[in-house]
């Protein structure tokens, strides 16, 4: 048994696979393993402008390989643009939000599996840290 037939299988999930049928996903793409692809994708901050094309390719990749992809976000605060204000009190802290958020959003939606895509001192060890969990 998948993970997510914990919200794709059984007549009890009925309210649940309505809510996937509006994400246009038709029955045969439920019955695939959900991966959740987390990107820390961001147009505020310069190295996490071109997460979204990797995100794109890791999803292509994970359809090939049978999985059905979803891409889902990880906030990101950029050092150099918090520095020198009271915005620095804040980056440190994301660490443990990028990490309490990812796992919140793998428990709650029952992926199968998830890619992640960090780029920063504070994505990366939150991302490790959600996979850990």
């Amino acid at each position: 048994m998948k993970n997510s037939d914990t919200v794709t299988r059984g007549i009890q999930r009925a309210p649940h696979r309505s809510l996937f049928h509006a994400l246009g996903w038709t029955e045969e793409e439920m019955k695939k393993p959900i991966i959740g692809i987390v990107s820390s994708q961001s147009e505020v901050i310069p190295g996490h402008m071109e997460l979204d094309r990797i995100a794109e390719a890791v999803k292509m990749g994970v359809a090939e390989a049978g999985g059905m992809p979803v891409v889902v976000p990880a906030i990101a605060v950029c050092d150099g643009i918090a520095m020198g204000h009271t915005g620095m009190k804040y980056s440190l802290v994301t660490r443990d939000l990028i990490a309490d958020s990812t796992e919140c959003l793998a428990y709650a939606h029952a992926f199968d599996g998830m890619v992640m895509i960090p780029n920063c001192d504070k994505n990366v060890p939150g991302l490790l840290m959600a996979a850990a969990r």
